[in-house]
């Protein structure tokens, strides 16, 4: 079972998201971590720019990405490019979670917040509601995502819907300002 953050903490996370997005001009659906990566001048490599032992020493290391910073403070995020793209830009996001949030070592706490993270950018429940998809499938599309993260990002969105709809919290407003889906 994944581990649960306080609401304080995800709602500071989905501030640093929108965040994000307007410090780099992220305005377009789908959102695509590979132009985040890059606009933050973070180099973003593929396992299979090595050989093939190096690519299984890095598997090793994670199945999907990881990131490192070089003593230069390059950042980089190496990631395995034989997955699906909606799992790819998935794994891209969640390292730029971890790097956005400052976390510095491995933990169940930074794991999970990266998970929201990516989570939470990729597909927010207040562009999904703009969206209006009919179903999952259509939320995957529209949001070039795979269908599992497109069933977690539906549930989640119809909580959302629930709990607060459309009595957008501030950072909301930002954000569907930021992609100009309200004046």
């Amino acid at each position: 079972m994944a581990m649960r953050l306080p609401d304080s903490r995800y709602d500071a996370i989905k501030q640093t998201v929108v965040e994000l997005f307007i410090r780099y001009d992220v305005n377009c659906i789908p959102i695509n971590g590979f132009e985040i990566a890059a606009k933050m001048g973070i180099d973003v490599v593929p396992y299979s720019a090595y050989p093939p032992s190096v690519q299984e020493m890095m598997r090793r290391e994670s199945p999907d990405s990881f990131f490192i910073e070089k003593n230069d403070g390059k950042q980089l995020i190496y990631y395995d490019s034989d997955q699906i793209y909606g799992r790819m830009n998935q794994s891209i996001m969640h390292e730029i979670g971890h790097i956005v949030l400052g976390h510095t070592q491995e933990s169940e706490l930074a794991e999970a917040e990266a998970k929201f993270f990516a989570k939470y950018a990729l597909a927010p429940p207040a562009l999904v509601h703009r969206m209006n998809p009919s179903d999952p499938y259509a939320l995957a599309e529209y949001f070039d995502i795979s269908f599992q993260a497109a069933c977690i990002a539906w549930d989640y969105y119809r909580k959302w819907l629930a709990f607060s709809g459309t009595d957008y919290a501030s950072y909301e407003y930002q954000m569907l300002k930021q992609f100009q889906m309200i004046g």
